[in-house]
C-alpha cells in the first residue's frame, strides 16, 4: 500500500480488377474524381449513368462498339492481332512490345488502386484521429470534474447518482456473482429492486449494455489472471479533514473504471463515425472536418456523456449515428443490396435495446419485432407509437394504390396519406393500449398534453418540473448562433428546400415517372432536412432531446462543402478557403466554450450520504426494506445491497404508483394514512430528506405544491415532511440523522 494525501496526482509504483462498374459503395462513398475504392461517393446528377474511373474508361475506349450493327461484318482477325490492336501495338508489334505494353497497363492499374487505397485510408486515419481526440476530451472532463481515479469504491458508486446508480448496480451484480450465468439469473429474478416483487430487470430496464460489459470484464480479468498480468493498482488515500483513509484502485481491473472506460471508448468511435458521416454526406473530407469541429465547438449542447456516463443514450446514440449513415447510403444508392438492409436492421436493434425512449426517435424515421423478443415481450414496445406507426405505414402502402385514384394530383395524394398516417397511428396506439391493458407509456401522452394544453397531474409534474424535460432554454439558439452553427444550417436548409420545391413543381408538371427519376437525385438531402425538422420539434418540446438536435445540426453543417448544393459558389471561390474562413470564425466562440469545459475542476465528495450508507450496512439487517427519494434509493440498492420499494426508472405504471405512495411523505396527508400505505409495501425504514420539503426548480414545483394539484382539498395544511422533521412519533421513530438525511423507522404497533 502507498499512503498518500488527497492530491491531484498519484506517485505510481514501478510498472486484378475487371472492366465492370463497381457495386454500390458502402459507408465510404466515391467522391467526384475519386476512385471506386476510395469510399467517397460519385455524386452525379444521373446515377443511372455513373461510370467508374478505370472501368468506365476501358468501356469508352473499346473499339468498334458504335455503329457495329449498321456496318457489314468484317472478317475476323487472328487473336494475336486483335490483342496487339487492343493494346495499341500495331500490326507488327513484337512479343517484347506486347509484354512491355501489358506491364505498363498492369502498373497503371496498380498505381490507380494504390491511389484509391491511399485516399480511403487517409479518410479513415482522420476519422480515427477525431475519435481519439473526443475520447481524450470526455475522459479528461470526467476526471477533472470528479477526480474519479482517486475515489474509493464507495465514492465511485455514490458518484453514479439516480438512475445511473441503478443501472450500474446490475453490472456490479453480474461481475461479483460466482459465475456469469449465476449473475444473469440474479438480475432476471431480482428481489431487491421492487420489494416484495420478483422482477426480470433485463426485461424492464434495457440492461443489455451492462450484460455485455460485465461479460467483457469477466473475460478480461480472467485472461489477465491466467497469464499473470496485473490489472489494477491500489492505493491508500489520506482524505484529510479528520476523515478515515480509503483504498483507491486504478486500472481496468477496477469494475467502475472498466465500465466508464468502455463507455468513453464507444463515444470516441462515435466521433469517428461523425467524421465519416460528414465526409460521405458532403462528398468531401472538409465536410467531415466541419462536422467534427461543430461538435467540439458546441460540445456542451451535443452530449452529456462526460458528466453522466451510465445513462442509456451513452450506449444507444452511437448506433443511431451509424443507422443514419447507413440510411444515407441506402437513399443515395440506386441499387440497394441485402447487406445494407441487414446492417440497417442491426443498427436499429443496437439503438433500441439500450434505451427505452429510442422508439420515439425512430418514430421520426422491422427491427421492432426482434427488440420485442430480446426484451422478453416488453409490452411497452408492442403498444408503442413506433409500432403503431409501422403498422399504419404498411397499411397505407398496401391500400393506397387500390383506394386512391392515381388521376388525383400528387399534392392531394400526399395530404391524404399524411393525414391517414397521423390519425391511424394515434388511433391504433390508443386501441392496442386498451386491448392489452398497457399503461406504462401513458405518461408520455400526458407529457405531450402538458406541453400543448397545460395538463397537470402528479406523474406529469414529476417530469416537467425537472429542467431536462422542460421546454428548450431560450439561450440555446443564441449559443448556436454564436458558433455560426445555426446560421450555416439555415443556409443549407434553405438551399435544400428551394431545390426540393423546384423539383416538386416540376414533378407536378410531368407524367413520365422515368423522367422524374432522372431529374432529381437529392433524396438523402431531403431526408436530412425533414429529420432536422423532427429533431427541432422534439428539442423545443423537451430540452433533453436537444442531444439529438445539436449533433444533427453539426452533420447538416457539413453540406456547406457539398458541390451538389454549392457548386455554383465553388466556381468563384476555393472550397478550402471558404471552409477554413468559416471554421476560423466559429473557433472564436467555440474555443471559449471548450476552455470553459476544461476549466471545470472538482472532486466528488458526499459525506452525508457516505455516513448514511455506512450506517445502513452496519446497523440494519440484510433484508431490511427501504423507501425514500428515487435518487437515494438507487444508492441504497447499489452500495448497501438492501431491498427498496421504489427507484428512478419511472417508465413502469406500477412503479409510478409505488413512488406516489412513497412520496406521500411530502404531501399534506395525515401521518397515520401514510404509515398504513408504507406498511402495505413492507417498508421498514423511510429515508426523509428535509430539503425536498422546500426546494423547487420553479414556481409550483415543490413537492407539497405538486401534491396540491393532486389533492386540492388538503391545500393549506402543514406538509407531513415538516411535521416529521420535528417529531415523527408515534407513527415513526428517528434512528439516524445527519445534516441531510433522517432515517425514520416505521413502527409496527
Amino acid at each position: 500500500m502507498v499512503v498518500q494525501t488527497r492530491g491531484r496526482h498519484k506517485e505510481s509504483p514501478l510498472k486484378p480488377p475487371g472492366a465492370q462498374p463497381p457495386p454500390p459503395q458502402a459507408a465510404g462513398a466515391p467522391q467526384p474524381g475519386a476512385s471506386p475504392r476510395s469510399g467517397r461517393g460519385l455524386q452525379q446528377k444521373q446515377p443511372s449513368r455513373q461510370l467508374s474511373y478505370g472501368a468506365g474508361a476501358m468501356r469508352k475506349g473499346g473499339a468498334g462498339r458504335k455503329g457495329a450493327k449498321s456496318e457489314p461484318q468484317k472478317p475476323s482477325r487472328p487473336l494475336a492481332q486483335r490483342v496487339r490492336a487492343m493494346l495499341g501495338l500495331g500490326q507488327e508489334g513484337s512479343l517484347r512490345d506486347w509484354r512491355h505494353g501489358l506491364q505498363v497497363f498492369i502498373e497503371g492499374k496498380g498505381a490507380f488502386i494504390m491511389r484509391a487505397d491511399s485516399k480511403i485510408w487517409f479518410t479513415f486515419i482522420l476519422a480515427a484521429l477525431a475519435g481519439v481526440l473526443h475520447w481524450c476530451h470526455i475522459t479528461t472532463l470526467f476526471e477533472n470534474d470528479r477526480h474519479f481515479s482517486h475515489l474509493s469504491t464507495l465514492e465511485r458508486e455514490m458518484a453514479f447518482r439516480t438512475e445511473m446508480g441503478l443501472y450500474y448496480s446490475y453490472f456490479k451484480t453480474i461481475v461479483e456473482a460466482p459465475s456469469f450465468w449465476n449473475g444473469m439469473w440474479m438480475i432476471m429474478n431480482d428481489k431487491l429492486t421492487e420489494y416484495p416483487l420478483v422482477i426480470n430487470t433485463l426485461k424492464r430496464f434495457n440492461l443489455y449494455p451492462e450484460v455485455v460489459l460485465a461479460s467483457w470484464y469477466r473475460i478480461y480479468t480472467g485472461v489477465m489472471d491466467f497469464i499473470g498480468l496485473q490489472t489494477k493498482t491500489c492505493w491508500t488515500v489520506n482524505r484529510g479533514e479528520g476523515l478515515s483513509p480509503v483504498e483507491s484502485c486504478e486500472g481496468l481491473g477496477d469494475p467502475a473504471s472498466f465500465y466508464v472506460a468502455v463507455i468513453f471508448l464507444l463515444n470516441g468511435v462515435m466521433m469517428s463515425l461523425f467524421f465519416i458521416y460528414g465526409t460521405y454526406l458532403s462528398g468531401s473530407r472538409l465536410g467531415g472536418l466541419v462536422t467534427v469541429s461543430c461538435y467540439f465547438f458546441n460540445h456542451g449542447e451535443c452530449t452529456r456523456v462526460m458528466w453522466t456516463p451510465p445513462l442509456r443514450e451513452s450506449f444507444s446514440y452511437p448506433f443511431l449515428v451509424l443507422q443514419m449513415l447507413l440510411l444515407t447510403y441506402i437513399l443515395r444508392t440506386p441499387n440497394i443490396n441485402r447487406g445494407s438492409l441487414i446492417a440497417l436492421c442491426v443498427s436499429n436493434v443496437f439503438f433500441m435495446l439500450p434505451w427505452q425512449f429510442a422508439q420515439f426517435v425512430l418514430l421520426t424515421q422491422a427491427s421492432l419485432a426482434l427488440c420485442f423478443i430480446l426484451m422478453f415481450g416488453n409490452s411497452m414496445l408492442l403498444t408503442s407509437y413506433y409500432a403503431a406507426s409501422l403498422a399504419v405505414i404498411w397499411g397505407i402502402l398496401e391500400l393506397s394504390p387500390k383506394l386512391l385514384k392515381r388521376s388525383r394530383r400528387e399534392v392531394s395524394l400526399w395530404a391524404i396519406e399524411g393525414f391517414a398516417w397521423l390519425f391511424g397511428t394515434v388511433t391504433l396506439k390508443y386501441l392496442t393500449s386498451r386491448i392489452f391493458g398497457v399503461a406504462d407509456d401513458a405518461h408520455i401522452s400526458n407529457l405531450l398534453k402538458s406541453k400543448f394544453i397545460g395538463y397537470k397531474d402528479f406523474d406529469t409534474l414529476m417530469y416537467t418540473c425537472a429542467a431536462e424535460f422542460d421546454f428548450m432554454e431560450k439561450e440555446t439558439p443564441i449559443r448556436y448562433t454564436k458558433t455560426l452553427l445555426l446560421p450555416i444550417v439555415l443556409v443549407v436548409f434553405g438551399v435544400i428546400i428551394m431545390k426540393a420545391i423546384k423539383y416538386t413543381v416540376w414533378v407536378l408538371s410531368q407524367k413520365d415517372l422515368c423522367e422524374r427519376e432522372d431529374h432529381f437525385n437529392h433524396g438523402e438531402l431531403v431526408y436530412h432536412a425533414l429529420q432536422l425538422l423532427a429533431y427541432t420539434v422534439l428539442g423545443i418540446l423537451i430540452m433533453r432531446l436537444k442531444l439529438f438536435l445539436t449533433p444533427h445540426l453539426c452533420v447538416m453543417a457539413s453540406l456547406i462543402c457539398s458541390k451538389q448544393l454549392f457548386g455554383w459558389l465553388f466556381g468563384k471561390i476555393q472550397p478550402k478557403t471558404l471552409v477554413f474562413a468559416i471554421l476560423a470564425i466559429m473557433a472564436i466562440e467555440g474555443s471559449a466554450n471548450l476552455q470553459n469545459q476544461w476549466n471545470i475542476m472538482g472532486e466528488f465528495s458526499n459525506l452525508p450520504q457516505e455516513e448514511l450508507l455506512e450506517w445502513i450496512k452496519s446497523s440494519t439487517r440484510q433484508d431490511a426494506v427501504f423507501a425514500g427519494a428515487m435518487p437515494t434509493m438507487a444508492s441504497v440498492k447499489l452500495s448497501a445491497l438492501r431491498p427498496i420499494v421504489n427507484h428512478p426508472h419511472y417508465e413502469d405504471a406500477g412503479l409510478r404508483a409505488r413512488t406516489k405512495i412513497v412520496y406521500s411523505m411530502y404531501s399534506r396527508k395525515p401521518a397515520k394514512e401514510v404509515k398504513k400505505d408504507l406498511l402495505k409495501l413492507g417498508v421498514n425504514y423511510y429515508i426523509l430528506e428535509e430539503s425536498w420539503c422546500i426546494r423547487r426548480t420553479k414556481p409550483g414545483c415543490s413537492m407539497p405544491e405538486i401534491w396540491d394539484v393532486e389533492e386540492p382539498a388538503n391545500a393549506g395544511k402543514i406538509p407531513l415532511c415538516n411535521r416529521m422533521s420535528k417529531d415523527p412519533r408515534p407513527y415513526f421513530n428517528t434512528v439516524f440523522q445527519n445534516s441531510i438525511y433522517r432515517v425514520l423507522k416505521v413502527t409496527r404497533e
